[in-house]
Order: C-alpha cells, then structure tokens, then sequence
C-alpha cells in the first residue's frame, strides 16, 4: 500500500508549505511518447530513448593515478602505482582500473579538461559554468534541468525527465540546480541514504542540516492517507491556489502544482519506486555491478565502499523507466592526505561499476543512445604532499566517455610529464556540457531556454561540441 508522508516542506527560495506530499526540489514530470517524439522531430534526430548517465566522482579524482599515468615522473609525483596496457594500442591506464582497460575500446579518455572553477562542489559539472560566472538572475541551471524544461511534460506523469541521485557535496550544495528556470524544472531527488551510506565531512554536517528540506523526496505514504483521500486533496489544493496562482509573479505556484501533480503520479503509478528496487533485479547482474572487495576496511571515513558501484545498476533502470538524465556520485577523491591508500580502494569501485555499466548497456542494446561520462570537479596536484596527499589542481583534469553514438576507443588531448598542465587539444569543461547536450539530439548554439521574465538564453556561452567523439 502507498503512503505519503506529511508535514512541512520548504522550497529552495525559503517558502514554506504544508502538504500531504514531502516533496523537494523536484523536476517536471516525466516523458510523454508523443511529446519526446515531437521534440526530437524539431531537433532532427529520431530517438525517444537518448539518454544521460552522469557519474561525479565526489573530490576531485587524481589524473595521474586513474587514467593518464606517468611511470617517467620523478617518484614523489608518480607513486607506486604502475601503469598497464589496454584494448587500445599505446594506451595506458593506471593499474588499478583493469576492468576498463579491458574494454579501453569503448571509452573515450579526456585527459586535458581546462578551466577548472576549483570549486568543492558538481555545479560546474552539471553546467558547464563556474559558480562566479556572471548570468541572469538566479544563475545557470544545470544540464538536466535544462533538459527537464525542454522536454516539460504533462503534469502528473510517473517518469521524471531529470533524478539527482548525487550524496556528498553535490547534495549538500545542490549543485543540479535549476538556476534561472525556477524551482519546477529542478531535479527529482529521491532519497537513498538507506541504500548508500556516504558520510559527510564534519564542516558540511551542520550546512546540510540546514539545507536538507526539501533537499529530498520521499517516495512513501503514511497509514492514514488511502488513495480516495489523497485524490481528493489534490483537487482540493488545486481549488485553494486557483486565486494565488494568478499573482504568483515568482512562479512559486506553478512550481508547486508540477511538483504535487508529478508525486501524485509517481506514488500512484509506482515506476519509480519499481525502478529504485533493486530486489527486482536478476540477482547476477546486481552481482555483476558490485567488485570482490572487504567492505568493512574502508581506508577513510568519508570514501564509500564497493556497494556504492550499485548506483550504477540503479541509474540503468531508471533510464528503462523512462528518465533523461540520471546523475549518480562516489566518493571521496578528496585526497589530501593518504592519497595510494584510499586511491586503491576507491578507483578500482569505479572501475569496476563504470565497466559493468557499459557492458550492460551494451548487452541491453541501449549503449548507442545512453551517453556515460564520468568525471569530476578538478584534477590533483602531480606531487604528492607531505601527508602522502594529492592536493587541489584545477590546471588541469581528467573525464571518461562512453556511449552515445559517440566516436569512442581513443585519448582526446595530452598533458606533460607530470600530469600537470594541458600541452595538447585542451577541452573545456563547457565542451563536454554541449557534447552531451549533442547527444539527446539539441544544439547549444541555437536552443535557447526562457527565464522567469520571458528572457531568452542560449544553453552555454563558448562551448563547442568535440569533435572527435562526434564527427
């Protein structure tokens, strides 16, 4: 039996309501077939199944101990992390990514992304923008609440367009915002702390108790609230906001219509919560996700444990149930100190989880329309620090691609022998953005999204699409 909790909500922009609903920062409602089609018609493409799978690496992953590594440097910048061979000639990884090696040939490796904010946090890239740059009033969005906008459905749908599944900072600081859109293009955050745990660093604790309404949803009705009732509330509310609605100048109104139409559709209907069982799933595909490792010898309280590779598996079903942009996140690669020893727990739980992904997408016929990128907020200092650390480096940094369409099986770009600065065919951060925003089938440079004024904007400001993943 459903059950929706009750009690007080508070949106983004601090207004607070009672509702039958808890809900959060949620995104338009999911995908009408006809509507996905006739969007996709006007952009040229003919897929009503291209997709997102967004994987933040919680940190700032270490260049040079992941994907570019560089056994000539000096040992106090290489470590003892060796390299090893891949599927692709000349190629090198570092050795604790095996499993990607082994299939190189589906991966594109960026090894010299640029223009790093430097900031701790995903805005930039779920954007393609620094927090500083200047823009409208109430910021940039990022890419899946642009997507969630262009693709704005009937109310009331089961399938958001746009679910945050982002822990750590990326939650904390609600970097998957909805910027200048307003709140009803905003992500679907269900809440999944009870099936990963990601404990936050002692400073952020007290920023994400305060933060932490509305932050996430919950996808439960309590006992006392039947179906009957609950339809009837929702026309009821319907009635009380008729006459705010209309000077409603803020738009907080139609916000909170989409987001009580979408939860009515999502706790009637039960996709989601179907799509967020894992239970449901082949038992030995789940196995196939998740690395042979200890869980219990995490080597820091904050890093997440080989069970942490299942959001993944998770994010694929959310696409089968008819998501556009999934966004998912591990952690910590915030290596000051201790930097080998939580590398070889952590990226090899990437690795792992990012190979099985690709590979079941494959076998599910589903990798030509889903692009995979994973990536983070900076690159790490090329010397390690006298806590055995990585520090942080925004010269330069590191993304895998996979997926798509995309033209995959090579290295894009180049960095010297240090893994410290960009001396070939830099990428912008931006570029990756307008990459993907090529992959669903819109073009950056001439779609524009309105904001609250009727305003015009274009998606990115000088990004290009790259192209040697799409020419």
């Amino acid at each position: 039996m459903l059950n929706v909790e009750g009690g007080r909500f508070r949106h983004c922009d601090g207004v607070s309501r009672r509702s039958f609903l808890r809900v959060g920062a949620l995104g338009l409602g999911g995908l009408s077939l006809a509507d996905v089609l006739r969007a996709e018609s006007i952009a040229g493409t003919g897929s009503s199944r291209r997709a997102i799978i967004h994987i933040h690496l919680d940190g700032g992953p270490p260049q040079m101990d992941m994907i570019d590594p560089k056994p000539d440097a000096p040992v106090e910048y290489r470590g003892d992390i060796k390299p090893i061979g891949t599927t692709i000639a000349g190629l090198h990884l570092s050795e604790l990514m095996p499993k990607v090696a082994g299939a190189a040939h589906r991966f594109a490796f960026l090894r010299s992304l640029v223009g790093a904010d430097g900031q701790h946090n995903a805005f930039q890239c779920q954007s393609g923008f620094k927090g500083s740059d200047p823009g409208p009033a109430g910021g940039w969005p990022a890419i899946g609440c642009v997507v969630a906008k262009l693709l704005e459905k009937k109310a009331g749908a089961s399938t958001p367009a746009f679910i945050d599944l982002m822990q750590g900072r990326g939650l904390v600081r609600n970097s998957a915002r909805p910027g200048f859109l307003g709140p009803a293009s905003g992500p679907f955050r269900p809440d999944i702390s009870s099936m990963f745990k990601r404990e936050l660093e002692e400073g952020m604790k007290g920023e994400f108790s305060r933060l932490q309404a509305g932050h996430t949803t919950s996808l439960r009705m309590n006992d006392e609230l039947t179906l009957g009732r609950l339809e009837d509330r929702l026309s009821l509310l319907k009635g009380i906001d008729r006459t705010r609605r209309v000077i409603d100048a803020a738009g907080m109104m139609g916000a909170f219509d989409s987001f009580t139409a979408q939860a009515y559709g999502i706790l009637t209907s039960g996709s989601i919560a179907e799509a967020m069982d894992l239970s449901r799933e082949d038992p030995r595909t789940v196995a196939r996700y998740v690395p042979p490792m200890q869980e219990s010898k995490l080597a820091h309280f904050t890093s997440e444990g080989p069970q942490a590779a299942k959001k993944l598996l998770l994010a694929r079903r959310l696409i089968e149930a008819g998501a556009r942009v999934v966004n998912v996140s591990i952690s910590d690669f915030d290596t000051h100190s201790n930097n080998f020893t939580r590398m070889k727990q952590l990226v090899p739980i990437v690795d792992h989880a990012i190979a099985a992904l690709v590979e079941d997408l494959s076998d599910r016929g589903m990798l030509d329309e889903v692009t995979v990128l994973a990536w983070g907020e900076f690159g790490r200092t090329p010397k390690v620090n006298k806590n055995a650390g990585r520090d942080h480096w925004p010269k330069v940094a590191m993304g895998m691609m996979a997926g798509g369409g995309l033209n995959v099986g090579q290295v894009i770009g180049a960095t010297d022998r240090y893994a410290a600065e960009a001396i070939d065919r830099p990428v912008h951060y931006q570029d990756v953005i307008a990459t993907l925003y090529h992959g669903l089938g819109i073009n950056p440079q001439t779609t524009t999204v309105a904001d609250s004024t009727g305003r015009p904007h274009y998606l990115l400001k000088h990004g290009k699409v790259i192209r040697e993943l799409t020419g």
